[in-house]
């Protein structure tokens, strides 16, 4: 029983290209990196001693940044193809993780966080339009889920180093880790990986689709971000409110906080691809399952309201985790189905600028409701705006019923 169990866990991981798992070794040598991301709030409040109102608006700037780069990869990667794309974002962000550790005030941070993500986040839509090049349409949202199982066990490693990083060293020593991280991690590629101008696996009957209505008239696409949007918000405050809850409310170290977040990615490694594979073989759509996922990161953030047991901490990530589940891999692919042949960058651009958004208003918000009503009020106000999200997912599933599309 279980030798079968483990046998069709292993099945899951077969049928994709070389590149793809080039790809999925590459992303978790970065996201293993990214220590600085889970401990950036904490890093800007406790080291640098800047207020809530302070915090939020580098975060701000931080998701502008975003924002920008997130819609630059997109448009340049239709324009001059996504391999120069990622290999010049996670060159130049390395180097710049490198500088900005030395930068340590407000106005400073502001412009330094802005110009990083700009850079940084011209990978993320790049990185997704490769994956449409280098996998098969029917493994396309496995492989999608393969490159994620890679950031999540990246970001189960990354914290707790990152943790036992800050009491040996101090947060300095994340931004040299982070920079290194992204710098090996884009050699390897350009050294093992070839530019692919178009996928093989393109229609063949309709070789030259092009665009035959504007991504702003898709409707559909249009209120499923907003889903997206709910879905990032709520779960960027395991990065930016979160953490500071943990040490205010419970006095936990950075270590436990990073165990927490190991946990998340560990359960995620396990069961993220099993997940995907039960929802492909059984047809279920898609945009019901990141409706659910968005239902359960909703559940979460409430259950914060139980301030008065520490344990409460392990039930709500598990929540989130199953929440993440099963939000993100599947509107990945909802996103990325809707895109014409060719157009695929425009797509997912605007797509990764739902949750550049997301990172924007969830430590903007987060910390405001945090700086003026305390924690209670800010775990009610996302846990209401979660169950609005998922109104809205509902709301979009019915109109793609009438599209008669399967998803």
């Amino acid at each position: 029983m279980l030798k079968t169990a483990f046998q069709r866990y292993i099945n899951n991981f077969k049928g994709f290209s070389r590149e793809i798992w080039i790809l999925t070794l590459i992303t978790f040598i970065n996201r293993a990196g990214t220590m600085v991301l889970p401990f950036l709030s904490k890093y800007l409040k406790e080291d640098l001693h800047f207020s809530y109102s302070q915090v939020g608006w580098i975060m701000v700037c931080f998701g502008t940044g975003s924002i920008i780069g997130s819609w630059l990869g997109g448009k340049l990667s239709d324009k001059i193809g996504f391999y120069r794309i990622m290999i010049f974002s996670l060159l130049v962000s390395g180097l710049m993780l490198f500088a900005i550790q030395f930068i340590t005030s407000f106005l400073g941070l502001c412009i330094g966080m802005f110009s990083i993500m700009v850079v940084a986040d011209m990978y993320r839509p790049a990185m997704f339009v490769s994956l449409g090049a280098y996998a098969k349409p029917e493994n396309r949202t496995r492989a999608l889920t393969l490159v994620r199982l890679a950031i999540n066990l990246g970001f189960a490693a990354g914290p707790a180093l990152g943790g036992l990083i800050i009491m040996n060293i101090g947060y300095r020593g994340l931004f040299w880790a982070d920079g290194a991280t992204c710098i090996i991690a884009i050699l390897i590629f350009w050294i093992k990986v070839k530019e692919k101008k178009k996928s093989p696996f393109i229609d063949k009957k309709h070789p030259d689709d092009v665009l035959t209505h504007s991504v702003f008239k898709d409707k559909p696409f249009w209120i499923f971000l907003f889903t997206c949007l709910v879905s990032g918000i709520l779960f960027f405050q395991v990065f930016t409110t979160i953490p500071l809850y943990h040490k205010e409310q419970f006095n936990l170290t950075e270590f436990q906080t990073g165990l927490l977040l190991t946990m998340n990615g560990l359960i995620i490694f396990f069961m993220e691809m099993p997940i995907v594979s039960y929802v492909e073989r059984h047809k279920i759509s898609k945009v019901k399952v990141v409706a659910t996922g968005c239902l359960l990161m909703s559940i979460s953030v409430f259950l914060l309201l139980l301030n008065a047991w520490v344990g409460i901490l392990i039930i709500m990530m598990l929540f989130m985790t199953f929440g993440e589940m099963f939000a993100f891999p599947f509107s990945n692919s909802v996103a990325l189905s809707r895109a014409p042949k060719g157009h695929e960058g425009r797509y997912m651009a605007i797509y990764t600028m739902s949750f550049s958004l997301a990172h924007i208003l969830s430590a903007k918000v987060g910390m405001e409701i945090i700086e003026y009503f305390g924690y209670q009020m800010n775990w009610l106000f996302m846990g209401i705006l979660g169950l609005l999200g998922v109104s809205f997912g509902i709301w979009v599933f019915r109109l793609i019923q009438n599209e008669n599309k399967p998803i």
